[in-house]
């Protein structure tokens, strides 16, 4: 039998990557947060004072980028850029704008999707993202498109920057979830889409234990586990 792979799409904020690692780590599957991939080229490029919408500048610096990810002993995902510990500084406000422009780029995906692609061939793996149910992982066994409305998704996040102590507002949050939202679905790389094939996982109305209770009745639904 091959391994198993679920692919997990959605808005920004909608609970992927929460829901996408507690599952992994219950089912025993390597979780593989994508997006934190275009995050460290994003503050890549920040820190090199490219522009994040400069296509060339950007394309220009990916043959310096090395990127890692590991586990630590508690199964937390930690991302290496050029072998820095980069897992909380890809998640302030200004490096979130900038992996969203980087992501449009043809050239930053293509750099991505086999590195991408490699993940899933050696491992049973959950994998979030936005692209990865209808270009990434096109075979997946599962595919789930998880969403909730802007709203409730900018005050999630909300929470979470100030947990970090990440000096916010929540205006400010929604308005960059709104225009992640647009960037990410209207991008002509790889746009924000359900595949055709994906199940609709709505977490509006959840709280964090019934959306992971929906999306582990889903896994353990497809796979017989």
């Amino acid at each position: 039998m091959g391994h198993i792979s679920v692919a997990l799409d959605g808005h920004s904020a909608a609970g992927k990557s929460t829901l996408a690692r507690k599952a992994a780590a219950r089912f025993g599957f390597i979780y593989a947060d994508t997006g934190a991939l275009y995050r460290c080229i994003g503050l890549y490029a920040l820190r090199n004072g490219v522009g994040s919408k400069d296509r060339q500048g950007v394309e220009n610096l990916l043959p310096e980028i090395k990127l890692e990810m590991k586990h630590d002993s508690d199964g937390m995902q930690r991302v290496l850029l050029c072998g820095e510990d980069v897992t909380e500084q890809i998640r302030t406000p200004e490096a979130s704008l900038y992996a969203s422009d980087v992501s449009a780029m043809p050239e930053v995906r293509e750099f991505l999707l086999s590195m991408q692609r490699g993940i899933a061939e050696k491992n049973d793996v959950i994998m979030d993202g936005r692209d990865i149910g209808t270009v990434v992982l096109p075979d997946a066994g599962l595919k789930i498109f998880i969403t909730a409305e802007a709203g409730v998704r900018a005050k999630r996040r909300y929470i979470e920057l100030l947990e970090k102590n990440i000096d916010t507002t929540l205006e400010e949050v929604e308005k960059e979830m709104r225009l992640r939202d647009k960037n990410d679905s209207e991008r002509e790389a790889s746009p924000l889409k359900a595949a055709e094939d994906a199940i609709l996982l709505d977490t509006t109305d959840m709280d964090l234990g019934e959306s992971f209770a929906a999306l582990c009745k889903l896994i353990a639904g497809r796979f017989d586990l």
